[in-house]
């Protein structure tokens, strides 16, 4: 099966054809988590292993990947394998709910592009329903592992479309887990919040609310986008 290659600043990474495909979601995301002074970091679902390794590049963090499906959690392993920070990473193939049942570990810093199509028709390829519909990782379960493991002064951080995102702050309120940051992100100009950045913490604060529009009124990058990501992306 072919393979494509995704090339970064300080890493690539590979997927075959049949891999979700590395999206912008997840760069948002693995560029915008707050690592702080985390020493032990949790990438939950993370595919080809896109986001543990921009995590890796940002820090000096111990990371865990954890991915169900067998195929990108090889691909995942090659990928960090073939990177400078192998011996800081570590992919495991497993379900989130069994991980999370069987882990010692107490996390500073979790973060996820969860499955996010509830009840939308399924796509034909088995990895990609695998990774966009939820009943594999049902976001009560993923909210009750995050409380497990995640370190008393811990953060959770994940990318969510604009609905889910906001019942997902709404359930782990129920679990003591409160939303802190959340950057609202605009396709284009003008456009409706597309997708929810959201950072959690287990004490409450007042929220810290921003707004990023991906692309301008000339679908060029805008400034903002360009900033989040720039260390990463090759363009910039």
């Amino acid at each position: 099966m072919s393979n494509q290659s995704f090339r970064f600043k300080q890493f690539s990474v590979r997927q075959d054809k049949s891999a979700m495909k590395v999206g912008t979601d997840g760069v948002m995301l693995g560029a915008w988590a707050d690592i702080g002074d985390a020493n032990s970091i949790l990438d939950i679902g993370t595919g080809t292993g896109l986001i543990a390794l921009m995590l890796a590049q940002r820090c000096n963090a111990k990371i865990d990947a954890v991915e169900i499906d067998e195929p990108s959690a090889q691909q995942a392993k090659e990928n960090v394998a073939n990177s400078r920070w192998s011996s800081r990473v570590d992919v495991f193939c497993s379900s989130f709910q069994h991980f999370a049942k069987e882990t010692d570990v107490k996390y500073e810093l979790i973060v996820s592009n969860p499955p996010y199509f509830v009840n939308s028709l399924k796509s034909p390829e088995v990895a990609r329903t695998v990774a966009r519909h939820n009943e594999l990782l049902p976001h009560q379960e993923l909210i009750e592992g995050i409380n497990t493991i995640l370190a008393e002064n811990g953060r959770f951080a994940g990318i969510f479309p604009y609905i889910e995102g906001n019942v997902f702050v709404a359930k782990a309120s129920n679990y003591g887990l409160f939303c802190t940051k959340r950057l609202n992100i605009l396709g284009k100009v003008n456009g409706p919040v597309k997708r929810l950045l959201l950072e959690f913490e287990r004490t409450p604060k007042p929220l810290a609310e921003e707004t990023l529009c991906i692309r301008g009124d000339n679908r060029e990058y805008t400034p903002e986008y360009v900033q989040l990501t720039k260390d990463f992306y090759l363009a910039f």
